[in-house]
């Protein structure tokens, strides 16, 4: 099987050699590096490994190339090779904001950047290769499956399991069970006629219509805490709770963490954050997930599948009710359940949902939009990357706005990015009136509100990121939220009136994220006035933390 290619342009002969030679003492076993030393011979040989069909992985061209700009080739080159990454080398030292890396960063010209001098080897460059490589080999179809699904290519259940694997980085492959592969597949366990989907792992085992629990257990994540005494129960495995759950933890609090879907939040369905610090290139938020969980399993967290549906005091203990049975008891308590996706509201799109229509940035769906005419409803931070995630791989993106722009509700560097993304267009002033499809979405109607005039437009899919809605029903009736549900801490805590069950109890003020319930702090998107980061609730999960210390001492006092 030919190898994938790593190709090195440049005019600068010996600093193209040396690289040449580190990057093939290291990679020459899996990969072929190619070396050539001008842009148009580079994109002469391009279109050749096109034509034959050659994965080509990264694309490296020096700052200094002459004949024709740098960042230019890597744009024409990636015409030709969509998935190769582009990398741009560059002389380390110069920290302008006007260095031409800057801006192809900013609008999506380039991936990554690799310094010159890349010695140490060990921690410069190969790291660096190591990053770029994985993001490539993530973005192709996997050469390694962990589990097989066959099923309807438009069942929402099909729909769920995908995206459960795509947001915990579980390669997976996906046959349709009317296609000769997946009959295949089904007669060799013996499943003809059994319900679908069904899912087959590497070892043989098979689930047959799996629920989202059956899939998780079969991933290691318990239904049951096991440890229902603790120092701290977080609920929720946003930003905000995994990093609770770290801190926590690796401060010695025997910290249980309860989940009611999957961990990583809205932040874990991100196919891109790049404002996130000491990430430069950024990272997926599927991988910040991953991380954060192993972090806070190796510092002695205990992770676990559950849905909490009742808070109450009793004593010291706070007593967190869980949904089919069950309860933990702690002596804090963090929530930090975050929010889900606003629903549209539309009849005829909701009854759609999963067989062309998703609620957030669906990163499972993203191959199988090659070629399509696909939409995006939102003007926020996770609609602009989901844009960007799609156009990589769709005819057309277009992002649906009510309002009058972006620039109020996203950040700069997505707005640039999109502005320059040739097959992404913005219809502002408008929203979705309908949706119709027999089987899965085939057509959407969009209205202008001002004028009432629509358009019926085709569209493969639909994906909607409209706002948040707080997960805090649970909690009626014992702390005190705001009239949109968010949950009220510290000085915006109403003392003196308001519902008596969730009136502050003490004579001290409550600490500053701590909830109308003594010893039960709020972090992250679920709290009122919160900054909507992932940072932020990463900090406030931290925080949350120190707070409890300080209310633990003082009850043992």
């Amino acid at each position: 099987m030919p190898r994938p290619i790593f190709m090195l342009v440049g005019d600068d002969g010996p600093r193209r050699e040396a690289l040449h030679r580190d990057l093939s003492r290291r990679y020459e076993a899996d990969y072929e590096v190619v070396s050539v030393d001008s842009a148009a011979a580079a994109l002469a040989r391009l279109a050749a490994l096109a034509a034959a069909g050659a994965e080509v992985a990264l694309l490296i061209a020096d700052e200094h190339l002459a004949g024709m700009p740098a960042v230019g080739f890597l744009a024409r080159a990636h015409e030709q090779h969509r998935l190769a990454k582009r990398v741009l080398l560059i002389d380390r030292g110069n920290w302008s904001a006007a260095h031409p890396a800057v801006a192809a960063m900013a609008v999506g010209q380039i991936d990554y950047h690799l310094y010159v001098p890349w010695q140490p080897l060990e921690r410069i460059l190969y790291p660096a290769v190591s990053e770029f490589l994985s993001a490539w080999d993530s973005a192709r179809e996997p050469t390694f499956v962990a589990f097989r699904i066959v099923g309807p290519a438009n069942s929402p259940r099909a729909h769920r399991l995908r995206d459960d694997l795509s947001r915990i980085s579980i390669p997976y492959s996906f046959l349709e069970n009317s296609s000769a592969e997946g009959q295949q597949l089904l007669r060799e366990h013996h499943l003809e006629g059994a319900q679908v989907p069904v899912v087959v792992y590497r070892d043989g085992s098979v689930l047959v219509d799996p629920s989202h629990t059956d899939l998780m257990g079969a991933l290691g994540f318990r239904p049951d805490p096991g440890e229902r005494s603790c120092d701290v129960a977080i609920i929720g495995a946003g930003p905000a709770g995994l990093a609770a759950a770290v801190y926590a933890a690796s401060e010695g609090l025997r910290t249980v963490m309860v989940e009611p879907e999957l961990p990583g939040g809205q932040a874990g369905t991100s196919s891109l954050i790049r404002n996130y610090l000491g990430f430069p290139h950024g990272l997926s938020g599927g991988s910040l997930t991953n991380r954060a969980i192993e972090q806070a399993w190796l510092f002695g967290a205990s992770i676990t599948l559950g849905r909490a549906d009742g808070l109450t005091a009793q004593g010291p203990e706070r007593l967190v009710r869980l949904a089919g049975g069950g309860q933990v008891a702690a002596r804090a308590v963090v929530i930090a359940t975050g929010v889900t996706w606003r629903r549209l509201g539309v009849p005829a799109v909701e009854a759609l949902v999963g067989a062309g229509v998703f609620y957030g940035a669906a990163g499972a769906e993203a191959h199988a939009m090659a070629g399509r005419d696909v939409y995006v409803i939102g003007a926020g931070n996770s609609a602009g990357q989901a844009a960007l995630h799609l156009a990589r791989y769709a005819a057309s993106v277009t992002m649906v706005v009510r309002g009058p722009g972006l620039s109020a509700t996203m950040s700069n560097y997505l707005i640039t990015e999109i502005s320059k993304t040739a097959n992404i267009s913005v219809r502002t002033g408008t929203e979705v009136a309908g949706g119709q499809g027999a089987c899965n979405l085939e057509t959407l109607t969009l209205r202008e509100p001002g004028s009432g005039a629509t358009e019926t437009v085709p569209a493969a899919a639909l994906f909607v990121m409209i706002g948040a809605e707080p997960r805090t029903g649970w909690l009626d009736g014992w702390v005190q939220r705001d009239g949109q549900g968010f949950i009220l801490t510290g000085r915006d805590l109403d003392q003196a009136g308001g519902d008596p069950a969730g009136r502050w109890p003490l004579e001290r003020p409550p600490l500053l994220l701590e909830t109308s319930m003594p010893g039960v702090f709020a972090a992250g998107d679920i709290r009122h006035r919160s900054i909507k980061r992932v940072a932020s609730a990463v900090g406030e999960g931290a925080t949350a933390i120190q707070l409890v210390h300080e209310y633990l001492q003082a009850v043992q006092g």
